[in-house]
């Protein structure tokens, strides 16, 4: 079996829960996500299947979108609904849209992040959930991200006066590497307030949607399988592409170097999907050190 099944990932699995079972419902071992997920949060996983497991990272490196929670009044330790409150401070009235668009428009672009420390980040070869699971504190690397949008659902805003917190749904696209629990405590603190994010779905990764997607139940239930696969070529949507003739086809099937085409527009180091018709082969870019030369990243087609 080869092809991009879109799993609609249901809460309380790891995405490496998802992974086993569809090699068991599949019958199949080459599986592999695509991008990490929470246990609390459910939403689109791409999973690959067979050859479609040669392109998953430009899946995971493709642009993702989000619907959140954001609660401003409260933060924890976990920046999300499972860590204890940590600090509160009282919202005394609610905010205004015009004041939440202000903030949502002062974090759109490109903006620096601390993940935090109940995240899979590697530091000194150990992951930060680990070192913050022994009481240990240690420096994390910041990184920037891109936030395409932030849209607030104006329907969602509610104040809580007992409790003293404000909250609203949030529909976020963003690039690669994005924590949204942190983006809920930037956004809080761009307040003057804690914060958290109560609740996350991703709502596309990629080319694909909450539309595309289907549960494990509902896989477990269908007799043609395949059928619900998709084209690995779907994942590489977001890559330039050329197309090429049989003859240079032939050479790009066996990883060969070749001369730029003419019709070439990738930058140094940037993938470029190389075509023989409707079919992807491989992914080529320029020769770091041959001067009008291109060379494989990874040959895709398997014959």
């Amino acid at each position: 079996m080869n092809g991009i099944l879109p799993l609609w990932k249901e809460p309380g699995m790891t995405s490496h829960d998802c992974v086993f079972k569809v090699r068991k419902i599949l019958k199949t071992k080459k599986v592999g996500h695509t991008g990490t997920l929470d246990p609390d949060v459910d939403g689109v996983l791409p999973i690959c299947i067979g050859r479609a497991t040669k392109i998953a990272e430009y899946i995971t490196e493709a642009g993702k979108s989000y619907r959140a929670v954001f609660v401003i009044g409260e933060s924890t330790e976990t920046e999300d609904a499972s860590g204890e409150i940590v600090e509160k401070k009282e919202v005394e009235q609610p905010f205004t849209m015009e004041q939440l668009l202000y903030e949502a428009d002062r974090l759109t672009g490109s903006i620096e992040q601390t993940p935090p420390m109940y995240s899979a980040v590697k530091v000194n070869g150990k992951r930060l959930y680990e070192y913050a699971r022994e009481g240990k504190k240690v420096e994390r690397p910041s990184r920037i991200v891109k936030i395409h949008h932030i849209q607030i659902d104006e329907s969602s805003l509610s104040y809580d006066q007992d409790r003293g917190t404000f909250s609203f749904v949030a529909d976020i696209a963003c690039g690669k590497g994005t924590y949204i629990r942190t983006l809920a405590v930037m956004f809080a603190e761009q307040l003057g307030f804690p914060g958290h994010m109560s609740r996350l779905t991703r709502t596309s990764s990629a080319t694909f949607t909450a539309e595309d997607c289907i549960t494990l139940e509902e896989l477990s239930a269908i007799e043609d399988r395949q059928s619900v696969l998709k084209p690995l070529e779907l994942g590489l949507s977001g890559l330039k592409n050329i197309t090429v003739s049989d003859t240079v086809a032939s050479k790009v099937k066996h990883g060969a170097v070749l001369p730029v085409p003419s019709d070439w527009t990738g930058e140094m180091g940037e993938p470029v999907a190389v075509y023989d018709k409707q079919e992807v082969l491989a992914i080529y870019h320029l020769h770091p050190e041959k001067a009008g030369m291109i060379k494989p990243v990874k040959v895709i087609w398997t014959g």
